[in-house]
């Protein structure tokens, strides 16, 4: 389920793919097969995310207010006018900031477990 504005304090996790597409626009608009890239990018090729599960998601976003459709294009002589730049709005910065806390936390109660490999530095 997506992010939904049912109550003011309210931050339902995100799905994978929300998340994902959310770190992808944090950085910065991008049109779809450059957030797929992106993602692949940030989770070093674990993550390859179709052009369904992509624009499903996108679309949800919009719906929910995540993102939002951009006006301007990177570079409209060297671009598709065809394509749709998305952002991030401020929404959708909130969500992203609510869910990396949210993974902050449970890597501090998995450190406190001594869960984590040795190999894993993250200082929670």
């Amino acid at each position: 389920m997506v992010w939904r504005m049912t109550t003011p304090n309210s931050n339902p996790p995100l799905t994978p793919a929300v998340l994902h597409i959310l770190l992808a626009l944090s950085s910065g608009e991008r049109h779809g097969y450059g957030i797929m890239k992106q993602v692949e990018v940030d989770s070093q090729g674990k993550v390859n995310m179709g052009a369904g599960t992509l624009y499903g998601s996108l679309k949800r976003m919009l719906d929910a207010g995540l993102v939002k459709e951009s006006d301007k294009r990177v570079d409209p002589e060297m671009d598709d006018e065809r394509r749709i730049y998305y952002q991030i709005t401020g929404v959708g910065e909130k969500a992203l900031a609510a869910e990396l806390e949210r993974y902050r936390h449970i890597v501090g109660v998995a450190k406190k477990l001594k869960l984590l490999p040795k190999t894993f530095a993250y200082d929670v």
